[in-house]
């Protein structure tokens, strides 16, 4: 009971509270720490819906059955925050600012855009300035003892090997997003490429910035720095295989189960790393406490930690893929448009040329066929 012992009576604020990571942190939080003061979360109203429409949505999940079932009072310690992490200060009321301020303890800043095609600008401010304003943020507040920042395994594609330390920076995180304040979005959309360099694409970039601003804070604040690897369904609780999105490989399986995504333009013998959430939630919470734990008795360095499956369980794309089939000759899915499967291919010329024939002409001959009969396409 050492860890519950840590964060009882503490009051807690998490960024990305909603999404895929801040939902199985909440209910982990909840469940096993239940003595937790309050979890503040910060939330933007959205599609029509106020911050507590869209914590009620949160918690009718099922991910959260179990707590409903048999301590549906933890469930109020959850309080919304009206914030968005894509503007500047995090779009906080001074009110709930100050709130901040006075009580909480712990900041577990999980928010982040995911989205791999996000436009610079945008991806500058959800992952690199929002952490800025978050350690801003921390900053004022007297009773922190963790600053905790879920960073990214793929941050460091271009290391060979990644070590649990910080890099030197390729560029100035200041002047980046002065930068992205300052410029235009077409301009600096043409400047994308070359700001990118050798990255793939705005996620890693931004959030490889994001741990330079951790790194610059945390000589005055008490940080931590997570990695997580590709991060999947649970593995076993709150209960086995849950998911809420079809990001990374589920949705890859999914699209080739139905018989929609016929081709991969991917080397089948490269290896991907995945970490089930409910595995990496763990680990969050466990390094939080110990660095919480050296906070109290004032150690004031940076610690990194790579949250990986890699030394344990490796699987390649082409084992992925037949794995996928496997399963759904097994469990066949719903409203399937063609025989599950899909071929990888490294040849970019070969790919277009399976684009074209495994999916844009049987795509026009569907639609053709809808039209004839007066049905809408697809």
């Amino acid at each position: 009971r050492i860890i519950p012992a840590f964060y009882a009576g503490r009051s807690i604020l998490i960024s990305g509270g909603t999404g895929f990571l801040g939902k199985v942190l909440c209910e982990k939080l909840l469940r096993s720490c239940p003595d937790i003061a309050e979890i503040f979360i910060l939330i933007r109203p959205k599609k029509g819906l106020s911050v507590n429409e869209r914590l009620k949505k949160m918690l009718d999940n099922k991910l959260f059955d179990i707590l409903r079932s048999e301590r549906p009072s933890v469930l109020n310690k959850i309080i919304p925050i009206i914030g968005d992490v894509g503007l500047e200060g995090l779009g906080l009321q001074p009110i709930d600012r100050e709130m901040l301020i006075e009580k909480v303890s712990i900041i577990f800043h999980v928010a982040a855009s995911v989205r791999f095609d996000e436009s610079l600008r945008e991806a500058i401010f959800n992952n690199t300035r929002s952490t800025r304003d978050f350690c801003v943020l921390a900053e004022e507040m007297k009773k922190l003892v963790v600053l905790l920042h879920v960073s990214s395994t793929y941050t460091q594609t271009d290391k060979p090997v990644v070590d649990e330390t910080l890099y030197p920076p390729d560029l100035d995180w200041r002047e980046v997003i002065k930068v992205a304040e300052s410029i235009d979005e077409h301009t600096l959309r043409s400047f994308t490429a070359k700001y990118l360099g050798t990255m793939p694409n705005t996620y890693t970039f931004t959030k490889r910035l994001a741990e330079q601003v951790i790194s610059d804070y945390s000589k005055s604040l008490p940080c931590v720095i997570i990695r997580p690897s590709i991060v999947v369904s649970t593995a076993t609780e709150p209960l086995k295989g849950w998911l809420d999105n079809f990001n990374g490989p589920v949705g890859m399986l999914v699209g080739g189960g139905k018989g929609i995504l016929r081709v991969l333009f991917v080397d089948p013998i490269v290896t991907s790393d995945f970490m089930p959430v409910d595995v990496a939630i763990k680990a969050i919470i466990i390094v939080t406490w110990q660095r919480g734990i050296k906070t109290i008795i004032e150690d004031n360095t940076i610690h990194v930690y790579n949250c990986s499956s890699y030394d344990v369980k490796t699987i390649n794309i082409k084992n992925l893929v037949e794995m996928g089939y496997q399963l759904v000759e097994q469990i066949p899915l719903e409203n399937i448009i063609w025989s599950p499967g899909s071929t990888t291919t490294t040849s970019r010329s070969f790919y277009y040329f399976l684009v074209l024939i495994m999916h844009i002409l049987p795509a026009l001959l569907i639609d053709g066929i809808l039209m004839l009969f007066g049905a809408r396409p697809m």
